[in-house]
C-alpha cells in the first residue's frame, strides 16, 4: 500500500542524479508510478535544476562518483544553502567508506548498489520524503513566513522547554515595536513593508546568536526577544536601528524598546513580555527616548492608568467628574470686575479619592478618550450657565477646552451648536479654548473649525500662547478673540528678564490685534501689578481664587457687575 500522502493534482517530484544511463533508467522505472522523475547526468546539472525559480523537488537520489561534479561536492554546497537543505538527499553508493562523511554533510539515507527490490527502494524513499515533509511542516508552523523568526506560540513553548530543562540563569525579556509601521504599508506598499521586516528578522537572528537568545514576531510590528542577561544592549539596538534608518526615510518611523531585566520566575512567561511591553509603551510618541526598563514603579503606574481608563465611563455616568470654575477678572481701572470663568474638570474617584487632572488629562489625550471628557464638560458647563441665569439672573460667560483630537471631529461644530441651543445660550456665553499646539499639528483643520465657529458667534481663546514655535504664524492665519498667555511665562517673569519681555510682547501683540490678553496662573499682587502696568486686561489665577465648585462660585458674582471684553 502506498502510504505517501498524495494529491491527485500534484505528484511529488524526484531528481535522480547519476552519470550512468542504465542506473537512471532502473530508478526511473522503479519510482515512476509513485513520483514524477527528473534526471541529471552530474551534480552540476542537478544544482542548476534545483536552483531554478519554479523548481519543487521532494527528494534527490545522488550518486557519488560522477564527472564534472561529484556527489561529495554537491553535499558540501547543499549544506550551506537554506533552500537546498530542505530537500532530502539519499546517496546511492557501493562504497561503505563514504557513509560517515555523507551523514555529516546532511545525507538522509543510503541505497546500496546494485539496487534492492523495487518495493524496498520505494519504501525508503517514501519514508524519507514523509519525514522531511513533516519537518518542513513543523518549520512552517514554528517560523513566521515574513521575518523568519519564531511565531509567538512556538516562541513561548521554546522558552518553557528552556526553563524546564536548561540552567535557570538570569535572563531578559525584550519587546521591540516599530512605531507608526502602518505608514510604511500605506505609503510604500505591503511588499516593501514585508521586505524590511525580513531584513529586521535576518539582522536580529545574526545579533542574537552570540547572546544565547531567541526571538519571535509577536504581531504585525512587534518582536519579542528572550536573552541571557546582558549588561549592555547598545550594539544590538544600533544594528537594528540602522536597518530602520536605511530602509525607512520617514522621520516618525523608529524602533521602541522595552525590557524587563532578570525576569522573575514567580510570574508566567507571558507576563514577562507583558511587563516589557508596558515599558516599551512608555516611549510611544516620545522621540527623546527609545529604550525603557520595567520596574515596580512603572507597573504601579500602568495599573493606575488602566484603572482610570476602565472607570471613565462610570465616572461620567455617576458624575464623579466634577466641573469646577475659576474666575477671570477684568483689571482695567481701579476695581477688578468679574469678566468670565474657565471650566476645569476634577475627578473624585469613589475608591481612589481626588485624582489630579495631571494624571488623567494627558492620559486621555494620548488615547483619544479626552473626547468623552470634553463632551461631558461642555454639557455640564452649558447647563451651569443656564442655571446661574435662571437662579441669579446673571450671565457668566464660561470658557471650555477643545482638545486637539476634537479639532478633527467632523461633527464638532454641530455638537457645540446643539449644546448651546439645548440650554438657550447665546454663542458668546460658551467660549472655546484651543491650545496653540493644535495649530502646528492640524493647521488646515484648525483654521476651518475656528472660522466656522466664529461665524456661528462663538468666541475663541488661544490657550498657552507663546509656548510653541507657531505663535506668529498662527495669529496671521487664524482669527482669534482672546490671547491667553502661557502660565510658565507668568511664573518666571519676575525671575527672568527674557520671560518678562516675552509677556510684554504677547500683550502688545494682543493690542495690535485689538483683542484682550489673559494672564493665567497669577498668584501674587506683585505679578498682578506688573501685568496691569504692561496693559494686560484679564487676570486668572490663585491671586483671586482657585477653581471652586458651582455653589461656591456664586459668591464671586452676587452683587457684582459682570463686564465683558
Amino acid at each position: 500500500m502506498n502510504t505517501i500522502r498524495e494529491d491527485e493534482a500534484i505528484r511529488r517530484r524526484v531528481l535522480v542524479v547519476d552519470d550512468e544511463f542504465i542506473n537512471r533508467e532502473i530508478l526511473g522505472n522503479m519510482l515512476s508510478k509513485a513520483y514524477a522523475v527528473d534526471y541529471a547526468e552530474n551534480a552540476q546539472i542537478a544544482l542548476d535544476k534545483l536552483m531554478e525559480p519554479d523548481a519543487v523537488y521532494s527528494l534527490v537520489l545522488l550518486d557519488l562518483m560522477m564527472p564534472v561534479m561529484g556527489g561529495i561536492e554537491f553535499l558540501e554546497r547543499r549544506v550551506v544553502s537554506d533552500r537546498l537543505k530542505r530537500i532530502p538527499v539519499v546517496v546511492m553508493t557501493s562504497e561503505n567508506d563514504y557513509e560517515i562523511r555523507c551523514l555529516k554533510l546532511g545525507a538522509a539515507d543510503f541505497i546500496k548498489k546494485p539496487f534492492s527490490l523495487p518495493e524496498v527502494v520505494i519504501a525508503r524513499c517514501e519514508r524519507i520524503v514523509e519525514l522531511f515533509e513533516d519537518k518542513n511542516l513543523i518549520r512552517h508552523t514554528e517560523r513566521d513566513g515574513v521575518s523568519g523568526l519564531f511565531v509567538k506560540d512556538y516562541f513561548f513553548e521554546y522558552i518553557r522547554q528552556m526553563e524546564r530543562w536548561g540552567k535557570l540563569i538570569p535572563r531578559d525579556a525584550l519587546v521591540i515595536d516599530i512605531e507608526q509601521f502602518h505608514l510604511v504599508n500605506e505609503f510604500c506598499g505591503r511588499p516593501y513593508g514585508n521586505f524590511v521586516l525580513s531584513k529586521i528578522g535576518k539582522t536580529m537572528k545574526a545579533l542574537l546568536a552570540p547572546m544565547n537568545a531567541i526571538a519571535c514576531r509577536a504581531d504585525a510590528d512587534t518582536f519579542y526577544v528572550f536573552a541571557t542577561h546582558q549588561e549592555d544592549y547598545s550594539k544590538f539596538r544600533e544594528e537594528l536601528d540602522a536597518v530602520i534608518s536605511k530602509f525607512f526615510q520617514m522621520n516618525n518611523i523608529r524602533l521602541r524598546y522595552g525590557i524587563w531585566e532578570n525576569v522573575s520566575r514567580e510570574y508566567e512567561i507571558e507576563d514577562w513580555f507583558d511587563r516589557a511591553k508596558i515599558a516599551c509603551n512608555t516611549n510611544r510618541g516620545d522621540f527623546t527616548k527609545s529604550f525603557a526598563h520595567y520596574n515596580n514603579e512603572l507597573h504601579a503606574r500602568y495599573l493606575f492608568e488602566e484603572t482610570l481608563i476602565h472607570d471613565l465611563d462610570d465616572a461620567i455616568a455617576n458624575k464623579d467628574l466634577k466641573v469646577y470654575y475659576q474666575p477671570k477678572y477684568n483689571v482695567v481701572g481701579s476695581t477688578p470686575r468679574l469678566a468670565s470663568a474657565e471650566a476645569l474638570v476634577r475627578w473624585i474617584h469613589p475608591k481612589l479619592g481626588f485624582i489630579s487632572p495631571g494624571d488623567f488629562i494627558p492620559l486621555f489625550e494620548s488615547n483619544g478618550l479626552i473626547q468623552k471628557v470634553d463632551n461631558y464638560v461642555w454639557h455640564e458647563a452649558a447647563a451651569q450657565i443656564r442655571r446661574w441665569k435662571e437662579e441669579h439672573g446673571t450671565s457668566i460667560p464660561v470658557s471650555v477646552n477643545v482638545s486637539r483630537i476634537n479639532i478633527l471631529d467632523p461633527e464638532l461644530e454641530s455638537k457645540l451648536e446643539n449644546i448651546r441651543a439645548e440650554n438657550g445660550l447665546s454663542p458668546e456665553e460658551l467660549m472655546l479654548e484651543v491650545t496653540e499646539s493644535a495649530y502646528s499639528e492640524n493647521t488646515g483643520r484648525l483654521i476651518e473649525v475656528v472660522e466656522n465657529l466664529r461665524r456661528k458667534g462663538f468666541r475663541i481663546e488661544i490657550d498657552d500662547f507663546g509656548a510653541g514655535y507657531s505663535s506668529l504664524n498662527m495669529i496671521t492665519s487664524i482669527p482669534v478673540d482672546i490671547l491667553k498667555i502661557d502660565m510658565s511665562f507668568i511664573r518666571n517673569m519676575e525671575k527672568d528678564e527674557r520671560n518678562l519681555k516675552l509677556v510684554k510682547l504677547i500683550i502688545d501683540i494682543a493690542k495690535f490685534l485689538n483683542v484682550p490678553s489673559i494672564a493665567e496662573g497669577v498668584e501674587t499682587e506683585s505679578q498682578l501689578e506688573t501685568l496691569k502696568k504692561m496693559g494686560c486686561e484679564i487676570i486668572q489665577g490663585f491671586y483671586f481664587s482657585k477653581p471652586v465648585p458651582p455653589k461656591d462660585f456664586v459668591s464671586f458674582f452676587e452683587g457684582e457687575a459682570v463686564t465683558r471684553k
